[in-house]
């Protein structure tokens, strides 16, 4: 017994595991802000708690592995590869991907209510929290691993990338709020400004 659920041969396969991933997945796919909890995922992807349990034992490899499929879809044709573009054209290409399914207007105000919704209006459960935390590991590691490609090219020194990962994220937050504000002048011309901003920013270390 694992977590409450009968564990099976069939459950150790490698089936039941890309069940939970396929439905975890389509609830985030959903809402960005659903709570990958053990019951609400294995419900969905017809297996036992137990299954679940067995293939991640805590909710946070659950919540990684999920973020893991998520990003490799979504970025399978990852633009910081195509060396026909410079690098700073090539790591904006990359940012935009992120602010994408943000959306703009009536799309981006309905997900940023329910972020504030979720994470802000009041104090999060332990189970909130977590979620949270493993979204913004995913975006990290995505971020990261753009910089570590750019370092191996020479675009970059080759060091911790933490600053600079930490700056990005927070110019793409910004930008995803301003989408959802009301805005005089052309959000894509002022959102490209930003970007090449940031990317200038911080591709300028490499001549420090």
């Amino acid at each position: 017994m694992i977590g409450g659920g009968l564990v099976t041969e069939d459950d150790r396969g490698t089936g039941s595991r890309e069940r939970v991933l396929a439905a975890a997945a389509s609830m985030l796919a959903e809402d960005v802000t659903a709570r990958l909890s053990v019951r609400a995922v294995a419900a969905r992807a017809g297996v036992s708690t137990g299954s679940l349990r067995f293939h991640f034992p805590t909710q946070r490899a659950l919540q990684d592995a999920v973020l893991d499929r998520i990003y490799g879809q979504v970025f399978s044709d990852d633009p910081i590869h195509d060396r026909s573009l410079p690098a700073r054209d090539r790591l904006v290409n990359c940012l935009r991907q992120v602010l994408a399914p943000a959306g703009v207007g009536e799309q981006a105000r309905e997900a940023w209510t329910k972020a504030y919704q979720t994470y802000i209006a009041s104090e999060p459960t332990q189970e909130v929290r977590a979620t949270y935390l493993a979204l913004e590991r995913g975006g990290w590691r995505r971020v990261e691993y753009w910089l570590s490609v750019l370092a191996d090219e020479g675009a970059l020194p080759r060091e911790d990338h933490a600053r600079r990962v930490r700056f990005l994220l927070t110019v793409l937050n910004g930008l995803s709020i301003e989408r959802a504000l009301p805005a005089e002048d052309s959000i894509l011309r002022s959102e490209t400004e930003t970007l090449y901003a940031a990317a200038d920013c911080v591709l300028s270390a490499r001549a420090a």
